[in-house]
């Protein structure tokens, strides 16, 4: 690099990577994990001494070109931004998978700004592994009383991705990612690890909400998200994921005679795009203009607005099966949204929704013992989802007119075996997340489902 560079490496042991680099060694607290935020101390007593100071984990790539164009951007950014990074890494084929984009993460329609050259939007995933900063912004980042703090969790990220998200998540800037020059401000995740399980994170994927999110001024699409995605618990636990793969639980329960389904919270299209292969007609009532980009590229039939406008495009239109997954714990008012929904089902048509399952042992348990991520389920205020079980979601069900045909249970491996012993019969009690199939009041067929229903129903009549 042209710049005159000090490299110190902070560990919690003695080691020696060659001449010219500093090594400091201690954690800050007795966790292992508090190791990046020692990275806190160096850049405060040292502040006097530089111009640019980089906070990065050992296995990220910073390049002189990430460095000249952070510079750049940053004299056409107001103090409270900061032009961020993402990161992404090659697999054996040089094909190029961003790390960003993974359960409820996605970009923010409503944050696309100029500036300058520069068109840069807000990705709800600051975790990049590394951060830049200016001497000016190091000092308002001190100044702001979030920086130089004991090592901790924040939110929805462990203590390691903390440490490197704290400017954005407590000390007040903004994190903006420059896409129009996408490639400046991409750094790279050396390991190589993450791409072959998560085909979400293909640079094509990415690049179709890039384009979108470049395209928004001029399509006019809408820049607000469907519903709110996260909740509020720790972690964002029972977000709803914007990456959801094709599940067999779900397509195994659509019946093989629908020809037309409407996809309400429609993602990135993976299950509504293996439907159109099947020769289903799907549309789809995207999270956001921008991840509807992935669905419509796999021929989903895109409907853009809010659940009202939508709703509203949609008048006189009929659809064999409604799909709602991870959506009806996630919205206000539920049976509003089936009620007006379910109209659109043609006769004998069918209802699908996925939701989290509050009447599991150990959900049961766990909310009896108080565990953080359970502490204030049921208050849809303090937690921005309702505490959803079978029977609730059957009682939400019956006032929209629609009956309750068959229950369906996602049983993680370590209770499978267990489900088997006993025939089957404790999905209830070990799914942690459940299926409802259910098809409009006067046209459901009398099937041993609907036996089947009612005896699950009874069991649960014990449920809190």
């Amino acid at each position: 690099m042209r710049y005159s560079l000090d490299i110190v490496v902070v560990s919690n042991i003695p080691k020696d990577p060659g001449a010219g680099v500093e090594v400091i060694v201690g954690l800050p607290t007795k966790d292992p994990r508090s190791l990046p935020f020692a990275s806190r101390k160096i850049f405060a007593e040292r502040m006097e001494h530089y111009d640019v100071f980089i906070h990065a984990e050992d296995d990220i790539l910073i390049t002189e070109e990430n460095i000249d164009s952070f510079l750049d951007a940053t004299a056409l950014l107001p103090v409270n931004e900061i032009a961020g990074f993402v990161h992404a890494e090659e697999d054996h084929k040089r094909n190029l998978y961003f790390d960003p984009p993974h359960a409820s993460f996605h970009w923010d329609p409503s944050s696309v700004k100029k500036r300058g050259k520069y068109t840069l939007a807000h990705f709800t995933n600051v975790q990049s592994a590394c951060f830049i900063l200016t001497l000016q912004q190091l000092k308002l980042a001190i100044a702001s009383g979030g920086f130089l703090v004991e090592p901790h969790e924040e939110g929805r990220y462990e203590m390691i991705e903390s440490a490197a998200n704290d400017p954005y998540t407590q000390c007040g800037f903004k994190k903006l990612v420059p896409v129009s020059h996408l490639e400046q401000f991409t750094v790279r995740h050396l390991p190589a690890n993450k791409w072959s399980t998560r085909p979400y994170r293909a640079s094509a994927e990415f690049h179709r909400q890039i384009d979108a999110l470049l395209g928004l001024e001029e399509t006019g699409r809408p820049k607000s998200l469907l519903f709110a995605p996260e909740t509020k618990v720790l972690h964002r636990k029972w977000s709803k994921d914007y990456y959801e793969l094709v599940r067999k639980e779900i397509v195994s329960n659509i019946p093989e005679r629908v020809q037309t389904v409407l996809s309400v919270g429609c993602g990135w299209g993976a299950i509504e795009g293996w439907l159109v292969q099947k020769g289903v007609r799907v549309v789809g009532i995207p999270m956001d203009s921008v991840i509807a980009a992935c669905a419509e590229a796999r021929g989903v039939e895109i409907v853009y607005g809010d659940l009202e406008q939508a709703r509203k495009s949609l008048e006189g239109k009929a659809f064999d099966c409604l799909l709602l997954s991870s959506v009806l714990h996630l919205v206000d008012d539920p049976v509003a949204l089936l009620s007006s929904y379910g109209e659109l089902l043609a006769p004998g048509g069918t209802v699908l929704a996925t939701a989290p399952n509050f009447s599991q042992v150990t959900a049961r348990w766990r909310r009896f013992r108080g565990v953080a991520h359970y502490k204030h389920l049921g208050d849809y205020a303090k937690t921005g989802m309702h505490a959803t079980t079978p029977r609730i979601v059957c009682e939400w069900f019956r006032r929209c007119s629609l009956t309750a045909t068959r229950l369906a249970y996602v049983i993680p491996e370590r209770g499978q075996l267990l489900n088997r012993l006993l025939l089957g019969f404790a999905g209830s009690l070990l799914g942690e997340e459940f299926i409802c199939v259910g098809e409009r009041q006067g046209h459901a067929r009398k099937t041993a489902h609907a036996v089947e229903i009612q005896q699950q129903q009874n069991a649960l009549l014990t449920e809190p």
